[in-house]
């Protein structure tokens, strides 16, 4: 089960700041080479990066450098090359923070090609 709703998910790619705000779970935008075009409140507070810093930014990288390996960006990189990915799994930030244990999902909406990285606290 997912903790992105379908409501939002519908909503995509039209989603603006607003909308990104008002979810309880990070909502970061990216583009084919992981630069972030939109980053929430949400995830800017939890992980203590500026929104103004982290928009313009990798995000594999730059701002979650911990999530540049096989793992995480590897993911990405694949399911962009396909024109497919949608997939969720637990994961532990480490970069600028104390390990936060986390759910991720990564997400391209093929028809606009627009991709996501959503992220979750996890208390388990």
């Amino acid at each position: 089960m997912t903790f992105v709703s379908a409501q939002f998910l519908s909503q995509i790619p039209s989603v603006d700041r607003g909308a990104a705000d008002a979810q309880p779970y990070g909502v970061v935008q990216v583009d084919d080479q992981g630069v972030i075009k939109l980053y929430n409140k949400w995830e800017s507070e939890m992980a203590g990066v500026p929104i103004s810093t982290a928009e313009g930014s990798n995000f594999f990288t730059q701002v979650a450098a911990c999530t540049n390996n096989r793992l995480v960006f590897g993911k990405f990189k694949d399911g962009v090359a396909r024109n497919d990915l949608d997939t969720e799994f637990n994961y532990t930030f480490t970069y600028k923070m104390k390990p936060t244990n986390v759910r991720i999902r990564l997400l391209r909406h093929s028809p606009s090609g627009s991709n996501w990285v959503f992220v979750n606290m996890r208390t388990a």
